[in-house]
């Protein structure tokens, strides 16, 4: 049954977010999440290893611009950690895969190239257009 899981895609010819759909995007999530995870243990384990004080100013330097890179990566893995938990329970209240603006559904391949959306596309697009409008202001 798990080979049948792995090759399994969602498709526009099956009642949209039905059981094995929520199923689909449900391990997609959960593995996601868990890769960002495994990311962040490998950045905490870096930095303890290099707490060494550097002598020289460059090196010092340079470790310090490395260093807020990682923590800068890390913030954002945070909140990306958090936009999969919100989609998670959405999937659990039933309201994933819908346009928070529209309610219409959102494309499976939209879905499947970003998991976490919360809005189709044109959505997407007229709320980036507004954000570049009063951006320019």
């Amino acid at each position: 049954m798990a080979t049948s899981t792995k090759e399994y895609r969602p498709s526009e010819d099956e009642p949209f977010m039905n059981e094995r759909q929520r199923e689909f995007f449900r391990k997609k999530l959960l593995a996601w999440k868990e890769e960002i995870l495994e990311e962040s243990r490998g950045t905490i384990a870096t930095l303890q290893q290099d707490t060494v004080n550097e002598a020289d100013l460059a090196d010092r330097a340079t470790s310090e611009t490395d260093r807020a890179l990682e923590l800068r990566t890390r913030d954002r893995q945070r909140k990306l950690i958090s936009k999969i938990e919100e989609a998670l329970r959405r999937l659990d209240d039933g309201s994933y895969g819908y346009c928070e603006e529209t309610g219409e559904p959102i494309a499976l391949s939209r879905l499947e190239a970003r998991p976490i959306a919360t809005l189709s596309l044109e959505a997407q697009e007229r709320h980036e257009r507004r954000e570049r409008v009063h951006r320019d202001d």
